[in-house]
């Protein structure tokens, strides 16, 4: 089978596989999010040579919990600091040398910072006063896709100014700004047909994506550059780890949580 054949065939399983654990319970989102969340866990933690069983722990914690008892927002508030704070400090690290040292991730707290309470607020995500609304993941994954998609075709076609070439040399500004449009297209659109937020709502979610996004991507692609290898992971041929994969969306997970249940 060809490399290109596997991709393709890799692709399909994952979406698949995605898209039903969110429509058929919250129950099998919950726990393909863990199963998701332990992979990029051990991907992350292989990649910068540091491993623990204690992210492990605070994982399996924090998704049982999750799974008994839908934790409130005044009981969230103060982990989505910790998340919020840590993704900002990687965020300069993208700009900054001052970071470097910070940006090696050579301890525990980066992983449950960066990974497991990322995973976490993706969890979360789709619960709206404890009610499970999985068409608003279905909806985020759609617009990052077209935000991907977008940014490659704009950016291939048009794309002539480097967006951050330091550390991906493929991004251009062009491609960035024909992803935030076309997002913005999508979810004008979603929110005409949806019935869980109004059409700005949705337009300033599609702009938090394609930006927050985008970042993920970055941070991510910095990360890997450091430790000097392409993928995170083998796991899914053609396309690199669970870690690749989902870089943006655990990412951009906080800030739309933070939007949506603190902001909206």
């Amino acid at each position: 089978m060809s490399n290109f054949s596997k991709r393709i065939l890799s692709g399909i399983v994952y979406v698949c596989l995605f898209i039903f654990c969110i429509l058929f319970s919250k129950e099998s989102y919950i726990t393909l999010i863990t199963i998701f969340a332990g992979i990029s866990l051990w991907e992350f933690s292989k990649m910068i040579k540091k491993k623990s069983f204690i992210p492990y722990i605070v994982l399996l914690f924090l998704s049982i919990y999750t799974f008994i008892k839908l934790p409130s927002i005044n009981k969230t508030w103060p982990l989505l600091i910790i998340n919020l704070s840590s993704a900002i400090l990687l965020l300069i690290g993208l700009f900054s040398d001052k970071f470097k040292e910070r940006n090696k991730f050579r301890s525990i707290s980066i992983q449950i910072e960066y990974v497991v309470l990322s995973f976490f607020f993706l969890m979360l995500l789709p619960f709206i006063n404890n009610v499970y609304y999985p068409n608003i993941i279905i909806y985020i994954i759609l617009i990052i896709w077209t935000n991907d998609s977008f940014a490659y075709l704009v950016g291939k076609n048009f794309g002539k100014t480097k967006l951050f070439e330091r550390i991906s040399p493929k991004k251009t500004i062009e491609g960035f700004i024909g992803g935030l449009f076309f997002s913005i297209v999508l979810g004008s659109v979603i929110g005409y047909y949806s019935k869980e937020f109004s059409i700005i709502n949705w337009i300033i979610i599609s702009i938090i994506i394609s930006i927050c996004g985008t970042l993920g991507d970055l941070v991510e692609s910095k990360f890997k550059r450091q430790a000097n290898v392409k993928d995170s992971g083998t796991i899914m041929p053609g396309h690199g780890g669970i870690l690749d994969r989902l870089d943006s969306l655990f990412f951009l997970a906080p800030f739309v949580y933070l939007y949506i249940h603190f902001l909206l």
